[in-house]
């Protein structure tokens, strides 16, 4: 009954319709009323019906309309934390590349002095590769050069070296770097005091004489590919295939290291060989065209710089090739010298 009740009360038009057309027909049937009075009630009874749908539809319409609105209101609700989430996700993104940024911050080591130099000679060890960038790659040839050409010696494998050097055809240029060493220079006694224009392009030279002679000696073990730079940087850049190395001149500038596999280091590499792109090229595949002796002449020279398109200037005379000679193939000392890509010896050893 408490069931019911409600039923009949959320429901009277048809509920009095039913009882309408119930009493009507009853009456009807045990003659306690006239047909005609019958009749006369079914018109009664189907507006009262007719009202009933009526009022039920209005209702329907009214409660699809409360719905149409619940659903805009759910859809704003949806839109706004849609918004929220994508600001989520943008802080996500921003916290991400941060940590990515201080990951390789803190893939950066800095060091000096014999910290450095273990450094380097790590990076030497079973390399097979080399790219420098810098000033005339003295200690490269020097000392980088040798040691991993011994290595790949022994070991019959290939050894890539990519090398940016000053251009020193470019008398101007190698005179700006000489000034611009002697302005760093820290005490009378700096080697960097001495240095000259000309200094500067020996240096270079015998770094390009002693690349070339060595692809004649180890031709198919050295693929060597060397850049002139026409720009100035107290930077230098010495990527293996284990660690990228960035130092300065004197021991003031602390060096980077990073590891492989750290960004830095592929950011850096691919830096490398694009800055390389840049560069004219020394015509390496023209070294082979001059033989040159375990010591080699100076008209050998001469006509080798030629070949490889950076020409001695005129003025050079044979004992300014001898000099080239010697500092290409019979240098061991890194350190002192009048011009060049000089580290301190607190630097390397």
């Amino acid at each position: 009954m408490g069931q019911i009740l409600p039923w009949i009360k959320n429901n009277a038009e048809s509920s009095v319709a039913l009882v309408l057309a119930v009493t009507m027909s009853l009456l009807g049937l045990v003659d306690v009323v006239s047909a005609e009075l019958v009749s006369k009630a079914i018109p009664l009874t189907l507006g009262v019906v007719a009202f009933a749908m009526l009022r039920e539809r209005w209702r329907q319409e009214s409660v699809n309309a409360d719905m149409h609105e619940s659903l805009k209101d759910v859809a704003r609700t949806l839109e706004l934390l849609h918004e929220r989430v994508e600001r989520i996700a943008g802080m996500d993104r921003v916290l991400a590349s941060t940590q990515q940024t201080l990951d390789g911050m803190a893939a950066v080591k800095m060091a000096a002095g014999a910290q450095v130099t273990e450094a380097l000679t790590k990076a030497r060890i079973g390399t097979d590769r080399w790219i420098f960038k810098g000033g005339t790659g003295t200690h490269t040839r020097v000392v980088t050069l040798p040691a991993c050409l011994r290595e790949a010696s022994l070991g019959r494998r290939e050894l890539v070296v990519r090398m940016e050097i000053l251009d020193p055809t470019n008398l101007g240029l190698c005179d700006r770097y000489a000034r611009l060493y002697r302005g760093l220079a820290e005490g009378e006694d700096d080697d960097a005091l001495t240095w000259t224009g000309k200094g500067t392009q020996i240096e270079s030279y015998a770094t390009i004489l002693a690349c070339c002679w060595y692809k004649q000696q180890l031709e198919h073990l050295l693929n060597v590919e060397i850049g002139l730079s026409s720009t100035l940087s107290t930077f230098r850049w010495d990527l293996s295939s284990r660690y990228l190395i960035v130092t300065q001149r004197g021991p003031r500038f602390p060096a980077m290291i990073v590891e492989r596999g750290r960004p830095y280091y592929d950011s850096w590499n691919i830096e490398l060989r694009m800055s390389l792109g840049e560069c004219r090229k020394v015509q390496m595949d023209r070294a082979l065209d001059v033989r040159l002796d375990e010591v080699p002449s100076p008209a050998d020279v001469r006509e080798l710089f030629r070949r490889v398109d950076v020409a001695l200037p005129d003025d050079y005379d044979d004992a300014d090739i001898e000099s080239i000679v010697e500092k290409a193939l019979r240098d061991t000392n890194p350190f002192v010298r009048g011009a060049g890509d000089n580290l301190t010896r607190e630097v390397i050893h």
